[in-house]
């Protein structure tokens, strides 16, 4: 273990930041070291994620709106800078971590210009808008994926394959073996959207198991994580089905959700992939097409590829489409136990360890010298869609 040191992490809005992030200082604490979080108001919101952590929440801003737009961002941005600098001068960290998004960039840019040493993690397969900015400035850039869409060829050299770090409670369920699938035994059902929630999947869902034949309807136990606004709806349309379903806007025991779940109905978060391939469990995979650069369709490659997901494009997930799916997996135990090896297989479960390596390894001396122990990773040409 190396001398107890002070680290600053970065990250804010969504549990895709957060996750990592808290996977991260957990990790770092566990050796010895001190951690503070600079986050956005949207980031704190998170419940139990960073438990006795020094948290700050700095002003930060997306620049949108035109030219009012940005001059306020940047005026909110400098206000962030400001509080991150004098943070810096008490805390003397030896590096900042960003995880990407604008809440990130307030601490990157107070890092830059008090020379503190800096590492990104990108925790999708197309490297963010953010972090392509500022890409050029860093000493590391962590990956999530082997291949990655928007990282200039030039900056392979500092380029470190660390994947996504998970929770320890989903980390330990790679020790748990998939739960077997008799033939009349119940079938469960795990639907999630990720932090946020996804409203198609609640339209579609309930209704695609109804098309079931009835004797695999009776077999289902669904649990559905659904938005507040979506919720009651989603409840009627179980009850009105007759579908055995538990609902929820929030699965605080979602690791242990997980374990016994036989497959798993979700968007494509990085967050959610990183804990499907942890775990190793079978999923249907809806990417979200709003998403920035299509990145949500970049990270189901790799799983779909390997045979542990389906990915289904949002404007072919329809009804008719999920119950055909749904019954060719449920109608076949073997084969749905193959796709939950296939999807651990592709999992990188040392994620958090590699990563507090990478970043126990980013001092002053390592980042003049421009030197460090890059693991090489392709680079993804222009970030295609696919199917």
């Amino acid at each position: 273990m190396t001398s107890g040191r002070h680290y600053v992490l970065a990250a804010g809005g969504t549990g895709g930041h957060m996750v990592p992030a808290a996977a991260l200082a957990a990790e770092l604490m566990r050796r010895g070291h001190s951690v503070a979080l600079i986050s956005d108001e949207r980031g704190v919101r998170f419940p139990d994620l960073f438990d006795g952590i020094e948290t700050h929440v700095v002003p930060a801003s997306r620049f949108s709106g035109g030219p009012l737009g940005w001059l306020r961002a940047l005026r909110t941005m400098a206000k962030g800078r400001k509080q991150a600098r004098k943070l810096y001068r008490q805390f003397r960290p030896a590096a900042v971590v960003a995880f990407g998004g604008y809440a990130s960039m307030p601490a990157l840019s107070a890092a830059f210009a008090m020379k503190v040493p800096t590492v990104i993690h990108e925790q999708n397969a197309v490297l963010g808008r953010v972090n392509r900015l500022v890409a050029g400035k860093v000493d590391a850039i962590a990956t999530s994926y082997e291949q990655v869409a928007r990282l200039k060829p030039g900056h392979e050299a500092k380029v470190h394959l660390t994947g996504n770090p998970v929770r320890e409670a989903v980390l330990e369920l790679r020790l748990r073996p998939y739960p077997p699938l008799e033939e009349e035994g119940i079938f469960r059902v795990l639907v999630t959207g990720g932090s946020q929630g996804a409203s198609v999947l609640s339209q579609v869902v309930p209704d695609g198991l109804a098309l079931l034949p009835v004797h695999f309807r009776r077999r289902l136990q669904v649990t559905h994580q659904a938005r507040v606004e979506d919720i009651d709806e989603v409840r009627r349309k179980y009850a009105e089905h007759g579908i055995p379903a538990e609902i929820a806007t929030y699965l605080p025991d979602l690791p242990e959700r997980l374990a016994w779940a036989h497959i798993v109905i979700a968007r494509a978060g990085a967050s959610t992939i990183a804990e499907l391939t942890a775990a190793g469990r079978p999923a249907i995979l809806v990417p979200l097409p709003s998403a920035t650069d299509d990145h949500q369709t970049a990270n189901a490659r790799e799983i779909s590829a390997a045979g542990g997901a389906r990915t289904i494009p949002q404007r072919a997930f329809t009804a008719q489409e999920l119950a055909k799916q749904i019954q060719k997996l449920g109608l076949d135990p073997e084969g749905l136990a193959h796709a939950a090896a296939c999807a651990r297989s592709v999992g990188r479960p040392d994620a958090v360890r590699d990563l507090a390596d990478l970043v126990e390894s980013i001092d002053a001396d390592w980042a003049s010298a421009g030197m460090g122990r890059a693991e090489p990773v392709k680079i993804a040409q222009g970030g295609e869609a696919f199917a």
